[in-house]
This record gives C-alpha cells, sequence and structure tokens, in this order.
C-alpha cells in the first residue's frame, strides 16, 4: 500500500510562510480568492505538499523564508490596515518591502492610538499572540479628562458590560507626568484587545479620552532610541521571547542558500 503524504489546514500553510494571518487567510478562502490544483478552494481543505496553491491567480512558492520580526513605534494618525478608501496613511507604508511574503500586524492600534505595535511574517506566531488564550497583559499611557474618583478607578478594576461583553482594567496606576490643567495621565493595563477596548473602559464612566499610547505588550517596550514612525528588527534574544509567550517553544531559523 502507497502511503499518502501528510497534510494541513490550507489556511496553516499559508501563515506558516507569512502569506498573512490565519484569520485573514480564511477570508481569502471564503473570497474564492485561493485555489488549489486549480479549483476554487473551500474552509476546511487540508493540502499536502505535492498541492499547487494559487491566491488571487499566482503560484504561491511554499519554499521556507527566514521570519522577520520588527517593533514599530506608530504616530497617532496611522491606519492598521494596508488600503483606506479615505487615503490616510497606513503602519504598512512605513514598513521594509518584502519579498514572497507579507508583514502580519500582532492585533491594531486605533487610527489616533499611538505607540508599540509588533509585526512578523510568522502568520502563525502573530495568531498566537493575538488569541486570548495567551494571556498577554498590554499597558497604555492614557490621559484622560474628567472627574475620577475612587469610586470610578473600582469600577474598571472590577469590570464594566460593555455591548460586547464585560471588560475591565487588570492593573490602574496614576501616572508621574505633569498634570495639564484638567487633563489627568493614567498607566492602565488589560489582558485583550478588543476594539477600542481602553477607550470604551473610560467613557463608561463618563471620563474622556483624550491621548492614548500603548507602553508595553507582555515584556516588550519602545526602546528609547525609536521614535515615533521608527522601528526596529528584533534581535535574536526578542525573537525568542515572543515565540516564549506564544507558548510556541524554541524557532529554528531556516538559513538562507
Amino acid at each position: 500500500m502507497i502511503e499518502s503524504l501528510p497534510t494541513e489546514k490550507l489556511q496553516k500553510v499559508l501563515a506558516s510562510i507569512g502569506m498573512g494571518s490565519r484569520r485573514g487567510i480564511e477570508g481569502w478562502i471564503a473570497e474564492g480568492r485561493v485555489s488549489v490544483n486549480g479549483r476554487v478552494a473551500k474552509l476546511g481543505d487540508r493540502v499536502d505538499e505535492e498541492d499547487r496553491i494559487e491566491v488571487s491567480g499566482k503560484s504561491v512558492v511554499r519554499k521556507p523564508q527566514r521570519h522577520r520580526y520588527l517593533l514599530y513605534n506608530k504616530p497617532a494618525n496611522e491606519i492598521c490596515s494596508r488600503k483606506d478608501p479615505e487615503g490616510r496613511k497606513s503602519v504598512f507604508d512605513q514598513l521594509p518591502k518584502l519579498s514572497r511574503q507579507r508583514w502580519v500586524a500582532v492585533g491594531r492600534l486605533d487610527f489616533s492610538t499611538s505607540g508599540l505595535l509588533l509585526f512578523t511574517t510568522d502568520g502563525q506566531l502573530a495568531n498566537k499572540l493575538m488569541h486570548p488564550s495567551s494571556k498577554i497583559d498590554r499597558e497604555y499611557a492614557v490621559r484622560v479628562l474628567g472627574n475620577v474618583t475612587d469610586e470610578v478607578l473600582q469600577n474598571m478594576r472590577d469590570g464594566v458590560m460593555l455591548e460586547d461583553g464585560i471588560a475591565k482594567f487588570s492593573d490602574i496606576k496614576r501616572g508621574r507626568e505633569e498634570q495639564e490643567g484638567a487633563n489627568q495621565w493614567y498607566y492602565v493595563a488589560l489582558m485583550e484587545g478588543r476594539n477600542r477596548e481602553v477607550r470604551r473602559l473610560w467613557e463608561s464612566q463618563g471620563i474622556t479620552v483624550s491621548r492614548l499610547k500603548r507602553v508595553r505588550f507582555g515584556s516588550f517596550f519602545i526602546p528609547s532610541a525609536i521614535t515615533a514612525g521608527r522601528y526596529m528588527e528584533l534581535p535574536l534574544k526578542e525573537i525568542k521571547e515572543l515565540y516564549h509567550m506564544a507558548g510556541m517553544g524554541p524557532q529554528r531559523s531556516k538559513k538562507r542558500r
């Protein structure tokens, strides 16, 4: 009997070679942009190493490439999508150009939010880092306007029911920055990254957020030399830390030939 070749889910294969995140690739499959051996693929398809894959009519080269990893200090007023109908500047416009790979953002920041963003070409890693099961906390510096009482702070620690479920800060600290009139600075941390979650938590208490910056993702901070709009390639030690945070163990890089 001839043994069949081992198969893997189509979206996992494409994510592993840096085509995008699994969620994004699942969207491409649902839109009919992906084909396998000339047939339009569907969600749930599995492929082996001999299957021919095309995305938007272009053949996918499945030879592994060395993955890359960036830390980017996002300025305010950049979007985290590749294209924008309004023509606004994208974070992807600022990153190094790639051949046969795609940058995948580890989560998103709102248009007006600045600060730390991580990027990688390893879609599986990005997916793991973004998944709630990884329990990675994010810390933000937030400038607010309003009457911030002890009760308000305790409400946000205990949990507030928002339209998409209960949300809460795992930590809240008063900022050491010089207070600006009626504005006050706080540092807040939370274990997930739902859309506009930090802003919505404060707004649920009648407090206005006038400035928001992500200063930490897990064990990663923005180095002082990486000013707004600049990025840095992560060194090997920090790459290993990314995989550790994602629960994926040590990562062995493929050597270029």
